[in-house]
């Protein structure tokens, strides 16, 4: 009969070398990303260990969700996590998957992260991508030791779709449709002004903490506007904008308002007033690097430096598609690089996990690696109007990665122009 064996620290330590070896964080994946959850003494993670909270284990595809980590059977697993229940929970799990050398390690707080001498590893801004219960935290006025900002907003927010909050949202939430801060004319972030004033009409200046989080609903119009159920990306799209008009702090709740939900938590029917104010108390653009135009990203396909990413799908990217009802033209910016979003124009499943939380930054890191996307360069992240975009470059963006943007016109403004080259078919390597 296969047994679970319990590990000592020294075993598990002198493990690291051993590429068959696959270390699995069984807690949640804030707990994985940094925040410290249990009163450990460092927050993050055993350096090289794969995110696979105990939560996943409702799903019915789990063992999916292990192979697409490419943990495989003859692997030597070694759990661990914040308790015993939790991390036996999931080793029991392997052992009916047909995995048959299984290790727990329960000393993970007690003697790893109090050893400043043992490896571990975190996302770099892992302060921005906030958990429910933080949210909780901060809206019962309980604030969390890493918040030190007395002004706080959430937002919920959704495009032409304000029933998708006034059927249920975070209490206390305000609500911002995307278009306050986007120009559907152009699907680009709007002028400095219009930023400052539609800012202002929310109650945001630049001292404020906003908190953003969008919820997935299919509305009435959605064959019209294929945008108004895209969920919590509209959220991460707003975050862009607010980082790059010059909000200090821009925060996003995981997984968005199903993370809320999923943690039990109540909901809320108010309809929020707003609370204007007088002056944003910031030149607008406050970090306007974070964003690239067109006659800059022409420079950035020049330059050895630089690349553009091209956040689409492979039907959009090979122009067999153009990917939204109102653009025209089919076909991708040559020299661009494939990003990847996933299966089509309203998906990002290359960039989330499961129950919708952004994905361990590890897999993206490597699936951008694989195609030559790395830190080192100015990346510039597009898709057809940016809001897939947006999403890539916020993943970079909290991985500390010094030179990222997002080429807000994408696809749309650059197909537009008769100047602009463009290319179908699968390209050459």
């Amino acid at each position: 009969m296969i047994k679970i064996v319990e590990l000592k620290t020294n075993e598990l330590k002198n493990l690291f070398d051993n590429k068959e070896v696959k270390i699995i964080d069984v807690r949640s994946v804030d707990a994985y990303n940094g925040w410290k959850l249990n009163n450990e003494f460092r927050g993050g993670h055993i350096r090289g260990a794969k995110s696979l909270p105990a939560k996943w284990t409702k799903y019915l595809d789990w063992i999916e969700i292990v192979n697409s980590k490419e943990i495989l059977t003859q692997d030597k697993i070694v759990v661990y996590g914040y308790n015993k229940v939790e991390t036996e929970k999931v080793a029991k799990y392997f052992l009916n998957a047909g995995f048959d050398n299984i290790n727990s390690y329960h000393h993970f707080i007690d003697e790893w992260t109090a050893n400043t001498e043992l490896p571990m590893e975190q996302l770099s801004r892992y302060q921005h991508l906030v958990s429910a219960e933080w949210v909780k935290k901060l809206l019962s006025d309980e604030n969390p030791p890493e918040y030190g900002n007395s002004k706080y907003i959430v937002c919920q927010a959704h495009y032409r779709n304000r029933n998708a909050y006034l059927s249920g949202h975070i209490p206390g939430a305000i609500d911002i449709d995307t278009l306050a801060l986007e120009a559907p004319e152009t699907w680009n972030r709007r002028s400095p002004d219009e930023l400052k004033t539609a800012l202002e009409q929310h109650g945001i200046n630049a001292d404020t903490t906003v908190v953003l989080y969008g919820k997935f609903m299919w509305p009435d119009n959605a064959d019209e506007f294929p945008g108004s159920a895209a969920g919590h990306i509209g959220a991460i799209r707003c975050a862009f904008i607010m980082l790059y008009a010059g909000v200090k702090d821009v925060r996003v709740l995981n997984g968005g308002f199903q993370s809320w939900i999923d943690a039990g938590y109540d909901t809320s029917t108010v309809d929020v007033d707003k609370k204007p104010i007088a002056d944003f108390g910031a030149k607008i653009p406050g970090q306007a690097k974070l964003a690239v135009d067109l006659p800059e990203a022409r420079e950035i396909l020049k330059s050895k430096d630089a690349e553009l990413i091209c956040v689409r799908s492979w039907p959009e990217f090979i122009g067999e598609v153009s990917g939204y009802n109102y653009i025209e033209k089919k076909g991708r910016i040559p020299g661009a690089i494939f990003g990847n979003c996933g299966s089509d124009a309203y998906h990002m499943e290359n960039y989330r996990n499961v129950d919708h939380t952004t994905r361990e930054f590890h897999e993206i890191a490597q699936q951008w690696k694989a195609v030559s996307i790395t830190p080192d360069k100015h990346l510039a992240f597009y898709c057809g109007t940016g809001w897939r975009g947006s999403e890539a470059f916020f993943n970079a963006w909290l991985m500390g990665w010094p030179r990222v943007s997002v080429f807000d016109g994408g696809w749309f403004e650059w197909s537009n122009n008769p100047d602009n080259p463009y290319e179908t078919g699968i390209p050459e390597k």
